[in-house]
């Protein structure tokens, strides 16, 4: 991943009209930068204003104010458009065509000459994993088998940018997986990706950043590998033989930073204090319990967004993940 800037948004401000309500403000001064070949995240629960952002960036709407830029080219310019490739939540396929026959008349539109479609399609449909699925009619296809055409199709002019709309949404776990596999490798291409998502542990898996966003505000933007501080690590200790008493633990009088679990024969403890974690160590101790792990993580994407963004406004399948 290199540091020059693929993306640029600056006060990005879109508010649509609420009928006798007046106007509904959609998106806020929204400003962050993504950079070349990077996978960006773009995490928030439903109205948040993800897919009002991704259409503003495609031109399909205009913002009340604000810029966004490809590698230094406005938005509106055709030369940035011919850049994108962009999958919508909820895509369209014509249900008689096969999987070859949708890709290639999709090539057809970007003037593509007979050989080229044929040596296009060929590739996407390997890259996506549906080789096996060419011939076969795009209305005998699962949902994730559609998802990857869908993936597909964004692919046929080969952009530099992707654009994805909730790609994993309503996928089983297998589903997921496949199109995480696919957008790692188009990072391996050199392209640049950014997808929206409600699920949580997607976005941690396979992004280099991720962007918090609710109520139309940017929150925090999120460096998966580096960016999370000491302040935020997390101290684990498990131990044994016995439950674990910390009413009287000493010296300490805010515990409600203290977490504790019990599995079986365990009892795990957790907290965000180096402090709390010592005193813990030696209440262990004290009680004549076997100490069994003392580890370090730090706070999931989760915690973080709750931080960020409050609870009311969690993703929906943070908690665990939804498919149907």
């Amino acid at each position: 991943m290199t540091d020059s800037i693929a993306i640029d948004i600056k006060g990005l401000t879109k508010s649509f009209s609420n009928g006798w309500l007046g106007k509904k403000q959609v998106l806020n001064d929204l400003n962050f930068q993504i950079r070349d070949n990077e996978v960006f995240g773009y995490l928030g629960g439903n109205g948040a204003g993800k897919t009002t952002t991704f259409k503003l960036m495609l031109d399909l709407i205009r913002p009340d104010k604000g810029d966004i830029s490809f590698w230094g080219c406005s938005a509106k310019d055709r030369i940035s458009r011919a850049m994108i490739g962009y999958l919508p939540e909820q895509p369209y396929f014509y249900s008689y065509l096969t999987g070859a026959e949708a890709l290639d008349f999709y090539a057809s539109l970007f003037d593509m000459t007979g050989a080229e479609r044929k040596k296009r399609v060929s590739y996407l449909l390997d890259l996506v994993g549906l080789v096996h699925a060419g011939h076969t009619q795009l209305r005998k296809f699962s949902r994730g088998m559609l998802q990857r055409i869908g993936i597909a199709q964004a692919l046929v002019n080969d952009p530099k940018l992707l654009i994805l709309d909730e790609p994993m949404s309503g996928l089983d776990p297998m589903g997921r997986r496949a199109v995480r596999d696919i957008i790692l490798s188009c990072r391996d291409q050199g392209k640049t990706i950014i997808f929206s998502s409600h699920i949580i542990s997607d976005v941690e898996m396979i992004c280099d950043r991720a962007g918090i966003l609710a109520n139309g505000e940017l929150k925090s933007i999120i460096t998966m590998d580096d960016a999370v501080s000491s302040n935020d690590t997390i101290w684990e200790i498990s131990c044994q033989g016995g439950a674990l008493n910390l009413s009287g633990l000493s010296g300490i009088e805010d515990t409600n930073d203290i977490k504790q679990v019990i599995r079986g024969n365990r009892h795990i403890v957790s907290t965000g204090d180096k402090d709390k974690a010592d005193r813990i160590m030696e209440e262990i101790k004290k009680q004549g319990l076997a100490l069994v792990s003392f580890s370090t993580a730090r706070k999931s994407i989760e915690e973080i967004y709750i931080e960020s963004a409050g609870q009311d406004t969690l993703p929906a399948g943070s908690q665990q993940d939804e498919y149907s």
